[in-house]
């Protein structure tokens, strides 16, 4: 393992201003996101709208920093003939790969589950290290509910963070380590706390335990937020505040950064928490965004599965890619959201 080499990948992955494009939905999340637009999820369709993403040459070269794919995905050529993943290194950008293999119910823990997908890794991360990937991602998903998560579901999937973790930095592979609690449910914003604080140390616990490298990784958490049916919602100042509370409780400070998932939040909500929380400064790590649908629905909107509307969809996502860029340095203001509609 070259950690010089990692802590490099990783430094850049966290840059100033920039974030991380979250372009690896599975054939069924983009199957439900093209239903929505009315676009048939097809391989070229696929291909053309992420196509679209790559080529927003002010948004891309400007405020992302890496692009997660699908298996599919680096695998696809643009329709001129260019690797697609070519057209994300030509834009100063770098390229990095979803590698788990989804989730499964986990045995004897109702309602709880687990991420597949070490059987194999070791293999699969040369092959996309070939095939130009310098980081990967792997996420766990933890659940709030009654009598849930259990001390199963966060050990195991924590392990299995760990193990993925190891693997990659053995490959020369930077990893994302996301572990998500999820914002279903009813919970509070404390609720929320407490089971990603639990979380975190155990997974920080995993990482070092498999002898995991902090400074050649990123950390990909949820915020604290209530739970989408909560009847309480926090406000952007105490979602800012509990979140760097509780990371500066469990995030080493060798950690280069921590790009956080937007979780089911809206566009603007995202920014603006990760706004407040950059305006608090006094950080030992860069936060910055590693969003899908945060930096996505509104292009995908704008796109509707029709070439005339690429410039407005492009437009679009380098709209949300600058507003988020600016909520990465303490810049964002709700007034430049107007602005541009």
């Amino acid at each position: 393992m070259n950690l010089a080499e990692l802590n490099k990948v990783a430094e850049a992955m966290v840059a100033p201003g920039r974030g991380i494009l979250a372009a690896d939905e599975s054939s069924g999340t983009i199957k439900k996101r093209f239903d929505a637009i009315g676009v048939e999820s097809t391989a070229d369709n696929r291909r053309d709208y992420r196509e679209m993403l790559f080529r927003s040459s002010e948004g891309m070269s400007k405020c992302i920093s890496g692009v997660i794919l699908y298996d599919e995905t680096i695998r696809q050529n643009a329709k001129d003939g260019t690797p697609l993943v070519k057209l994300i290194e030509n834009s100063g950008t770098i390229p990095g790969i979803k590698v788990d293999k989804g989730t499964k119910p986990l045995p004897f823990c109702p309602g709880e589950v687990i991420t597949e997908g070490l059987d194999g890794l070791r293999e699969r991360l040369v092959e996309y290290r070939g095939l130009g990937a310098k980081f990967a991602k792997w996420r766990a998903v933890i659940d709030i509910g009654p009598g849930i998560p259990s001390y199963t579901a966060i050990m195991t999937n924590a392990n299995a963070l760990g193990r993925y973790a190891a693997l990659c930095q053995e490959e020369g592979i930077v990893p994302i380590v996301e572990p998500e609690v999820l914002m279903d449910g009813d919970h509070d914003a404390d609720r929320c706390y407490a089971i990603t604080e639990w979380l975190l140390k155990t997974v920080f616990e995993q990482l070092y335990y498999q002898k995991v490298a902090l400074e050649g990784m990123v950390l990909k958490p949820n915020m604290i937020v209530a739970g989408k049916k909560a009847k309480k919602r926090a406000g952007v100042e105490e979602v800012a505040e509990k979140t760097v509370r509780l990371l500066k409780a469990c995030v080493p400070p060798a950690v280069p950064g921590i790009a956080f998932l937007s979780g089911g939040q809206s566009d603007e909500e995202a920014t603006a928490h990760l706004d407040a929380m950059n305006r608090m400064g006094d950080l030992p790590w860069r936060l910055t965004f590693s969003y899908g649908r945060a930096l996505q629905a509104a292009p995908q909107k704008a796109w509707s599965g029709k070439s005339e509307n690429v410039a407005a969809a492009q437009r679009a996502f380098t709209h949300r890619a600058i507003m988020n860029s600016l909520a990465t340095r303490g810049q964002w203001k709700q007034d430049l959201e107007k602005k541009a509609a």
